[in-house]
């Protein structure tokens, strides 16, 4: 067997569902799971949650950390609590919160979703990470000031009520979103178009893409070996299955002949990533992140 046929064996991390806690942040999760692993490997995370929030954080170890870039731009999937009838400064539980007095009408609940689902322009929330001027949006805002907050455009493909209160103190929806949507944002949003105020007082991540919660392993369970193929985590992108002498190639850089769509593929040989290439629409395919 000559070089070039040899099997190519790559160990490059793993993929990581975790079922974040309320209370810590995105990066207490990768510090406490970093610590957990054997050599203490970098971590990176696809994908914030707020202290508050719990549940799904994907993650990568080693060198996959790498793939992140794949992830980001997935769909998101919620389950929130919205609180009716007060308004917190920063549209969670952290607050302050003020009472506002005014009782929300349920006849009004379907009208007010109506107008939050669809491709929406979203405002962007006081404290968020967003640059405006070159500086995060919410050291701005702690200062006291009140810079204009910036407007993105967001889809939210399926808002529903999975529970609700007999005299609509709070309600609970189900949302389906795109990335970079708030949804802190869309409770506030809601208890504007209520007249009644409303902030979000629980939030769980249920998926990213086709990764879902039922899948993630809290912090205190994980051991070494419930890491998951790094494929798992890039099933949404074409893969190319390659053959021995190509995954020699594409282990070393190589371009890669083939014919599908421009964009990202998955090189992978005997269910093993290999590489991410990026197809040019001309055929060839560079390698764009090396796993070996």
């Amino acid at each position: 067997m000559t070089n070039r046929e040899a099997p190519v064996h790559v160990d490059s991390g793993h993929l990581w569902l975790v079922d974040k806690p309320a209370g810590l942040t995105s990066h207490d999760v990768v510090w406490r799971l970093r610590r957990r692993l054997p050599g203490r490997p970098r971590v990176g995370h696809a994908g914030t949650l707020d202290p508050f929030a719990t549940g799904l954080l994907v993650a990568f170890s080693g060198r996959s950390t790498r793939l992140v870039r794949y992830l980001v731009g997935l769909d998101k999937r919620y389950d929130a609590r919205v609180r009716l009838g007060a308004r917190s400064a920063t549209g969670d539980p952290e607050g302050p919160i003020e009472l506002s007095g005014v009782r929300a009408s349920s006849g009004d609940l379907a009208g007010a979703l109506a107008t939050l689902t669809g491709s929406i322009d979203q405002q962007v929330p006081g404290l968020s990470a967003v640059r405006v001027d070159g500086e995060r949006l919410y050291r701005r805002v702690r200062r006291g000031e009140a810079p204009e907050r910036p407007t993105r455009s967001v889809v939210i493909h399926d808002l529903q009520v999975m529970d609700q209160h007999p005299d609509l103190e709070w309600v609970d929806l189900s949302v389906h979103c795109s990335s970079g949507t708030y949804i802190r944002q869309i409770a506030t949003d809601l208890g504007e178009a209520l007249g009644c105020g409303g902030y979000c007082e629980a939030l769980r991540r249920t998926h990213v893409g086709a990764m879902a919660i039922n899948d993630a392993t809290t912090l205190e369970a994980i051991c070494t070996d419930d890491g998951l193929p790094l494929l798992d985590g890039l099933a949404h992108l074409p893969m190319r299955e390659l053959t021995g002498p190509e995954a020699v190639d594409v282990a070393h850089g190589r371009p890669l002949a083939d014919g599908s769509p421009a964009g990202p593929l998955v090189l992978a040989a005997e269910g093993v990533l290999i590489a991410v290439g990026r197809c040019d629409g001309s055929g060839i395919v560079r390698v764009e992140v090396g796993l070996s």
